[in-house]
């Protein structure tokens, strides 16, 4: 399966912060939108970093860390991982896990397209799973299925 499948079902939806917002203001928008994650800049011709739930507690627990006040590009992932709609779902995974990310931004060549989360990807291979299963105990029923020959 494609990244491009995934986005199709998903949606393309994108909520971006200024670098200059606060944590604060960041958490209130995570919180009113029931999200954990953001990119840092304007989209799409120039983000500079991204922002996760797990970013600002880092941030937040670090003795003399960031305080609600602290402007979010303090806080802020400057690496950014992208990934393309042609890439497969297998393929994005193992970078997820490899880079110990569980977000990236999805390309379509060049053109930035939206975010691709780990929440996302086990889904639609849950989803995946579970229609396999149902195929293949109507396969074993004998229902289901039509042969025309």
């Amino acid at each position: 399966m494609y990244v491009q499948t995934l986005m199709g079902k998903k949606g393309f939806d994108v909520f971006s912060v200024s670098a200059n917002d606060t944590v604060q203001h960041v958490l209130q928008l995570f919180s009113t939108k029931k999200i954990g994650f953001a990119v840092v800049g304007k989209v799409p011709e120039n983000i500079i970093g991204t922002v996760s739930e797990r970013d600002i507690c880092h941030a937040l627990s670090d003795s003399g860390g960031a305080e609600t006040s602290t402007p979010i590009q303090a806080v802020m992932t400057k690496e950014i991982f992208f990934c393309d709609t042609k890439d497969t779902l297998t393929k994005v995974m193992a970078t997820m896990t490899g880079r110990r990310t569980r977000h990236m931004l999805v390309k379509d060549g060049d053109n930035f397209v939206g975010v691709i989360s780990i929440g996302d990807v086990v889904k639609y291979r849950l989803d995946e799973s579970l229609r396999d299963e149902d195929d293949l105990r109507k396969y074993i029923q004998g229902t289901g299925y039509n042969y025309a020959g």
